[in-house]
Parts: C-alpha cells; structure tokens; sequence
C-alpha cells in the first residue's frame, strides 16, 4: 500500500479505471484540501461546500467509468474545472441578482467587468510562459524536475519528496538553487517577464 500512496496522479487513474477502488481514495485524500478549499473559497457555506464537494467527484467517477477522461489532461485542473462548473451552477440557480430597474444612481454597467484577457495581453502572456518554459529547460535536471513538478503539475513539497525519493529538505533545497539559477539565467540574457 505504501508504493501506491507515492504513484503520480495519472498510475493512480489507470489502476481506479483498471478495477482498483483503493487507488480514487487516494486521489481524493491527496486532492481533498485544494479542491475543498477552492469551493470554499467561492462559497461559504459548509453545507453546500459538502454538496458540491461530493457532487464533483460523483461526475469524476462517472466520467471515469465511462472512459471519458483524457489522459492527456492533468488531473487536479481537471476536477477543479468540474467544480467550478458546479459552483457557476449553483450561482445561476440560487443566486441570480435581483431585479433593478436603471436609474441615475444604479446602472447594470457599474457591475459588469471584463475580466477576459484583451488579445495582445492574452498574446503577451502566452509569450511569457513560453520564455519561462526555455529558461526552466536550462537548469539541471533535479532542480527542472521539482520545477516541473511544484509549479506544472502543483504538487507538493512531500508530494515531490515521494516522487523523487529524497527528503523534503533536498526537494526544498533543489527549489531554492533553481530558483537562484533562474534568476542567474534572467539577468544574463537580460529577459524581461512582464506583460
């Protein structure tokens, strides 16, 4: 049992979809907090938090089942769209915003925002996390690694420990070294990561 607790999201799946009911325990003990803690986030209220928990991982295991879950995604970004979706849902049914009439001190447009990335901004961004992405691919393979791993697939520090099979403090070390070599490498070549 100890060596599945280790086993990357993506083992985990294929032994759940394989017959092994064991393995989407684990991923929902691993996910527990992040995906909670993100519905919480939106909605405050324990009981329908509860709710909404249980109802996304009643779609994950159907889609499971099904076989509609594409290997190619990751996991954790993809039951956070379905709990995003659900808490969308639980807005539209239970919170629409009450009915005003438009009058000089209200107007539908002092609430309405864009939060939709212009196309040069959306470019610019898109640009940037392609030059990241050249930059991590030039530091050592342990300190890309952790990279990869803490920022990419959004795992733990232990998590990466696991994985990796050193200690938390190693992993934390790699961390730091990579983060000082980006820097290094930054400054060097004189890129700037803004938009």
């Amino acid at each position: 049992m100890a060596n599945i607790v280790q086993n990357p999201d993506a083992v985990l799946l294929h032994n759940y979809i394989s017959g092994d009911e064991s393995a989407l325990k684990i991923l929902i003990d691993r996910h527990q907090s992040k995906i909670y803690g993100f519905i919480y986030s939106k909605i405050q209220d324990r009981s329908v938090c509860d709710d909404i928990f249980q109802d996304t991982f009643i779609k994950v295991i159907k889609t499971l089942r099904t076989k509609g879950y594409n290997e190619e995604g990751k996991f954790l970004p993809w039951v956070m769209r379905i709990a995003s979706n659900l808490v969308i849902d639980y807005f539209r049914h239970n919170k629409k915003m009450p009915f005003q009439r438009e009058t000089d001190e209200y107007s539908i447009f002092n609430f309405m925002t864009d939060s939709s990335l212009s196309i040069e901004n959306q470019l610019i961004e898109n640009q940037v996390e392609l030059d990241v992405r050249k930059i991590v691919e030039q530091l050592p393979e342990d300190q890309r690694e952790v990279i990869k791993m803490r920022f990419y697939e959004d795992l733990s520090f232990k998590e990466i420990s696991e994985i990796t099979g050193v200690s938390i403090n190693t992993a934390l070390g790699r961390m730091r070294y990579a983060v000082i070599n980006l820097r290094k490498i930054i400054e060097k070549n004189s890129i700037i990561l803004t938009n």
